[in-house]
């Protein structure tokens, strides 16, 4: 297949998909994420475990869901659990494998904002959707993996407000704030994919989507961004994995 088959956005999502392996345990975000981890579990990992931060454990909706309160959640789910139990029970102990998160904002140690943008935070230039559960999943997972759009408004030196914390400014910055989880280990794109450097934890670009440039993702990225050595490619999507991910979007636009 060519890169005339496929949209940006269509392997950025196929290629977080892929990040995940059957039988682990994922807390989902919605959006990106959860479009992501729903076309792993209908493609190559079955076994996917979904975790909803409305108290949804193990589900297998049919359809992408509208948020995380969609009823679809709730009756797919192997068990519902109240959202105090989600977080203080699962989450914080470390009992969940895989964190997927979006992101308005990241800088080169892997810190997110979804918060604020510009000025400050009682008058900010921008105010967004917040928080939610984000902090505790960058925080407690065995690893975080970001999905998000590569620009330098998105990828900036400096979030304007940490609302996740990634590696903090540097090596040591999770220990010494008592985070257990491994952090941010992956961000995937629209063109490519980067991962935390383990001595620094600086974002480092290790694969290129097919037809994209270095050139393009250090334009599209608001420090100098480090290129690993070994950079490789990776594959396009295969058929089967655009049908799934075109079945799955087709079910947004068929939701009442």
């Amino acid at each position: 297949m060519s890169a005339a088959d496929w949209s940006a956005d269509e392997m950025m999502t196929v290629a977080a998909a892929r990040q995940l392996r059957d039988g682990t345990v994922c807390f989902v975000g919605i959006g990106l994420p959860s479009t992501a981890a729903n076309l792993a579990r209908v493609t190559h990992a079955p076994g996917l475990v979904l975790v909803y931060e409305s108290g949804c454990l193990g589900a297998k909706p049919d359809r992408l869901p509208l948020s995380i309160g969609d009823g679809i959640l709730a009756d797919t789910a192997d068990a519902v659990v109240s959202v105090p139990e989600v977080f203080n029970y699962w989450l914080q102990p470390g009992r969940i494998d895989v964190g997927f998160l979006g992101a308005a904002q990241l800088d080169r140690h892997g810190n997110i904002n979804t918060t604020v943008i510009g000025g400050s935070y009682a008058d900010p230039a921008v105010r967004l959707p917040g928080a939610g559960g984000a902090p505790e999943i960058a925080a407690s997972c065995g690893e975080v993996v970001v999905i998000v759009r590569q620009s330098r408004r998105t990828f900036t030196e400096r979030v304007d407000f940490v609302t996740s914390v990634g590696y903090g400014a540097g090596p040591g910055d999770r220990a010494r704030l008592g985070l257990r989880g491994g952090g941010p280990r992956t961000v995937i794109t629209d063109l490519g994919v980067l991962e935390a450097d383990p001595a620094t934890g600086e974002l480092t670009l290790t694969r290129l989507h097919p037809g994209v440039t270095v050139e393009q993702a250090r334009a599209a990225t608001g420090w100098p961004l480090a290129v690993a050595d070994g950079l490789t490619t990776n594959e396009p999507p295969t058929p089967d994995e655009l049908a799934a991910l075109r079945a799955l979007q087709a079910t947004l636009k068929a939701t009442p």
